[in-house]
């Protein structure tokens, strides 16, 4: 159905501070975009009754590790690094397997499918073809966004650590067998992972095929002290990801960024960076309180990110939650001048903030991509009526944050 208009309860956010809705209007939808949101019914358009239900935007989750999901909430008694080593790094090697792969992405497809999210950036394992068909059942389902094969050559165990040369040979067979709409991404790790060879080569690679880049930065404090003492030359994390070329030459997300200094909040600004906020993966394990409201403050592009399994959901709905509460948390007792975020904030980052990544992705506006959800407030149960629109946003977000959407639509095509 190239046009259609579809009937319902509107509810998203143009800018953070504040919300807009519609009762009963048609989001009138031509080849997968936008054409208007109007409270008059579209002459010559199909119409889809969604009447009653509330209506939002696609969320966008900037940072997820897919190979993570089977294990997804467990051995969270840990931090990064202990975690990494004992649990993470044992489930990815598996997925040198290619059957093993297939069962696991496909549970991770369904999964993700039943939610929210219309658009991700998704880390693989080292394996590329492990990582394309991730890929390929991805874009079955009918989503867009990038994916990753990812590069390890230092600091890693035998079984999950490749040779550099063959790492970049790898990931330039993973990039020139790509295909479909979830498009690849440089994705080293991270710094301790990578040799300065291998940082370097993915820095040119991405240069020279404009290709965006993933990674993780100041996540944890062991992480932070680590990396000073691999790039004794670097005046900071950031400082160490430009001098390899892998900060925002091309798109970029870094994930985390729990630990910035104000020098490298100010040279992620400078180079549009944008960070993946992970708030349940930073207090699952013990990471820290992301400096969102600074980010926000200083103009650093700022996106929701589930960094499953460090976060126990892949519900954006979940981290929506955690954002608001960890903000809270750091305005409490940390800087009382970083005000904790609101509702329509979070749920700004959620959608038009991190869809930015992807172009004009998570709002109503015309021209944006049709990508929307259809909530099924009855999963609510609450005796409650004469709920505003805003109200019934704030409740589904609390109480029925797990629960399956009734619809999902991306670039104008029911996927759920």
């Amino acid at each position: 159905m190239a046009s259609y208009a579809i009937k319902g309860d509107f509810i998203w956010t143009e800018e953070p501070s504040r919300f807009r809705t519609m009762r009963n209007g048609y989001l009138v939808v031509d080849n997968g975009v936008i054409e208007s949101l109007t409270e008059e019914c579209p002459e010559n358009y199909d119409i889809i009754d969604y009447s009653g239900h509330l209506i939002i935007p696609g969320l966008s989750d900037l940072h997820l590790h897919a190979p993570q999901y089977a294990y997804m909430g467990l051995y969270m008694d840990e931090e990064l690094l202990t975690w990494l080593e004992k649990h993470t790094f044992p489930e990815e090697a598996k997925y040198g397997n290619i059957g093993y792969a297939e069962k696991a992405y496909t549970a991770f497809v369904k999964d993700l499918l039943s939610g929210p999210t219309t658009r991700l950036s998704a880390f693989g394992t080292i394996h590329a073809d492990s990582t394309l068909l991730l890929m390929r059942l991805l874009d079955e389902a009918g989503f867009y966004g990038f994916a990753g094969k990812v590069n390890m050559d230092r600091n890693s165990p035998d079984y999950l650590s490749e040779d550099t040369d063959v790492s970049i040979s790898e990931t330039i067979r993973f990039l020139d067998s790509a295909e479909g709409n979830i498009k690849p991404i440089i994705t080293p790790r991270f710094i301790p992972s990578c040799s300065d060879k291998l940082l370097r080569k993915l820095g040119m690679i991405a240069k020279e095929r404009n290709l965006p880049v993933q990674s993780h930065l100041d996540e944890n404090l062991s992480e932070v002290e680590w990396v000073k003492e691999l790039c004794p030359w670097s005046t900071s994390y950031s400082d160490a990801y430009d001098h390899f070329g892998l900060l925002g030459n091309t798109p970029t997300i870094m994930a985390h960024v729990v630990w910035p200094s104000d020098d490298e909040i100010a040279l992620l600004s400078e180079r549009d960076v944008f960070v993946a906020h992970a708030p349940s993966s930073n207090t699952n394990l013990s990471s820290g309180i992301a400096p969102v409201r600074k980010f926000m403050k200083n103009g650093v592009k700022t996106g929701l990110a589930t960094d499953v399994s460090g976060g126990s959901s892949l519900s954006l709905f979940r981290v929506i939650q955690e954002a608001i509460g960890v903000s809270k948390l750091r305005w409490r007792i940390k800087d009382d001048s970083d005000s904790p975020l609101t509702t329509s904030e979070a749920f700004f980052l959620a959608s038009k903030g991190g869809g930015a990544f992807f172009g004009k992705v998570g709002s109503f506006e015309a021209g944006f991509d049709a990508d929307f959800s259809v909530l099924d407030e009855s999963l609510i149960n609450t005796p409650l009526d004469g709920l505003s629109v805003n109200e019934r946003l704030e409740m589904y977000i609390y109480r029925a944050a797990d629960k399956p959407v009734f619809a999902k639509y991306i670039k104008g095509k029911k996927v759920h």
